[in-house]
């Protein structure tokens, strides 16, 4: 995601947790150190930027409210510099209602992840209540089994069960992101991009 925002010219700010995992150089790239639960770190991130892209999730080990958690602090910072546009990230078990049409391999998957990974799931929908409830301009951008092949330079945006596939590559699932920046049309929505 880093280097393509880069190349598509973008000047980026990058919260890190070990900021030597941040291999990208240019000088339109400044590396905070902190994590997305210090509201210091978050406030040098999100002020004076024009979009906010939330790209965090749980790892093993953190708070099961990690994404929640981590959304109201990202919501507070955009509040107090005036930032109104966030797109952040989260997987197909996260339901649009009314725009999902689940087939029955889609709902045993989410059946599973329930069963499975029931915290990460319901983590992911209370950072939705959080966004609902922050009067900005969010988009949650879901994407199923993500790969690690070479992007083919295309995607399909749809829903559960309607114009979706089961994966997608990181590559694309970026670039999608990256058309949210300035992209209006699935603002308050969630949608679903896959191969």
């Amino acid at each position: 995601m880093l280097d393509r925002a880069l190349a598509a010219g973008y000047t980026v700010r990058v919260l890190a947790r070990t900021p030597s995992a941040i291999t990208a150089t240019s000088d339109r790239l400044t590396v905070v150190t902190g994590d997305v639960l210090d509201a210091s770190a978050v406030n040098q991130v999100v002020a004076g930027t024009d979009a906010v892209l939330s790209l965090f999730g749980q790892v093993k080990g953190s708070s099961p409210t990690l994404q929640a958690d981590g959304t109201r602090v990202i919501v507070a910072a955009m509040r107090a510099y005036g930032v109104r546009r966030i797109v952040t990230l989260s997987g197909g078990g996260l339901p649009a209602v009314g725009k999902d049409e689940p087939k029955l391999p889609d709902r045993v998957i989410r059946l599973l992840l329930t069963t499975l990974a029931g915290r990460v799931l319901s983590d992911a929908k209370a950072h939705l209540e959080v966004l609902k409830a922050s009067g900005l301009d969010w988009t949650v951008v879901r994407g199923p089994r993500l790969t690690e092949a070479p992007g083919a330079g295309s995607f399909r945006v749809g829903w559960v069960g309607v114009n979706a596939s089961t994966s997608i590559s990181r590559d694309d699932l970026a670039d999608f992101i990256l058309t949210q920046v300035h992209d209006r049309s699935f603002v308050h929505q969630m949608p679903f991009v896959s191969a």
